[in-house]
């Protein structure tokens, strides 16, 4: 697998990658707060007219996680009539409905709109297709109205992390989407490995088992340490400031970095979630090739380099610094990187 250095995937909801720029031996993690590749910003919700005001109740609960959601009142071509116009479907119904309506219209799992069910007392969130691809974020999504995600693709069912959720907490896409179904394989066999970063111009040549990430727009990456238990309004809190020093802004963070010491503190992963961002944890040798230029008191007393300023020259692209480490509130250091 292919898009910049090297990145370990570990299982969990909030795995991680490290996309470290040495050679191909980093090692590290990425973590997301869902499990699928696309993203779905735009919902469709399809339920019959004694249902629709839990549709609204869901509309209402779900309205900060997504651009649009529309509700559709139930109708025998209700997914035709609206089929392509939404990055997924949540219909408000038995399975047996959505499946017989909608499985004449799928044509290819990269193209076509998720589909998620539901059932009326918001007990079971059922993605049908498009796990990878939004049914799996949605299904999740769901779990704060009390319904139990219930996925079923192999690498969740595993406690494993797909490329497809590699790609997502890397702000990556799938380049050559037949290719997964190797990688995805050896994913769950622990056969893939790290994903390898290659900075160019270079021209690659892959075969069909290798799949090829490519970045999105994103451009900035927030290097980030802290004190153990700083909760999550102070991180987020933090890179808001740090952005606010620059000339960017939320939307053009392509993640949050750190080092693998501190991959599971509760408050980081909390305001990455909350903030659609995904984790990416770099080893500490990896970190030692990207070390920033101001003082680090953890060089001294444990060995570790600075982890905001390294994390962040290790994440970005060009390897550089956009604003050194500054700490917020006495409990998070932020650097931001490109």
């Amino acid at each position: 697998m292919s898009t910049d250095d090297t990145t370990q995937p570990t299982a969990d909801e909030s795995g991680e990658t490290d996309t470290s720029g040495t050679d191909a031996s980093g090692g590290g993690h990425c973590s997301t707060a869902d499990s699928d590749g696309e993203v779905a910003e735009t919902l469709g919700i399809v339920a019959f007219e004694r249902k629709l005001a839990t549709a609204e109740e869901i509309a209402d609960d779900l309205a900060d996680r997504y651009d649009s959601i529309e509700i559709l009142e139930y109708h025998g071509d209700v997914f035709a009539e609206y089929w392509g116009e939404f990055d997924c479907f949540l219909g408000l119904m038995a399975s047996g409905i959505a499946m017989r309506k909608t499985a004449p219209l799928l044509d290819d799992k990269w193209d076509d709109p998720a589909v998620v069910v539901v059932d009326e007392e918001l007990t079971w969130a059922i993605p049908l297709t498009g796990g990878h691809h939004g049914a799996n974020q949605v299904a999740d999504d769901l779990a704060t109205l009390g319904a139990v995600p219930a996925m079923t693709t192999a690498s969740e069912a595993a406690g494993k992390q797909g490329v497809e959720q590699q790609a997502k907490a890397l702000d990556s896409h799938v380049v050559n989407g037949d290719s997964t179904v190797a990688t995805n394989l050896a994913v769950l066999d622990d056969e893939l490995g790290p994903v390898e970063r290659l900075d160019g111009p270079k021209a690659v040549l892959v075969g069909d088992d290798v799949t090829v990430l490519k970045r999105n727009g994103a451009s900035v990456v927030l290097g980030t340490g802290s004190v153990s238990g700083a909760d999550a309004d102070q991180f987020e809190r933090a890179w808001t400031e740090a952005l606010a020093d620059t000339d960017h802004d939320l939307d053009d963070v392509a993640f949050v970095a750190t080092g693998t010491r501190k991959e599971e503190e509760p408050g980081l992963l909390e305001a990455a979630e909350r903030l659609g961002l995904g984790v990416v944890a770099f080893e500490k040798e990896t970190l030692e090739s990207f070390e920033g230029p101001s003082p680090s008191r953890s060089k001294e007393l444990i060995g570790w380099p600075g982890i905001a300023e390294a994390s962040a020259i290790a994440g970005g692209r060009d390897h550089e610094l956009v604003a050194e480490k500054r700490q917020y509130e006495e409990a998070v250091t932020v650097a931001v990187g490109r």
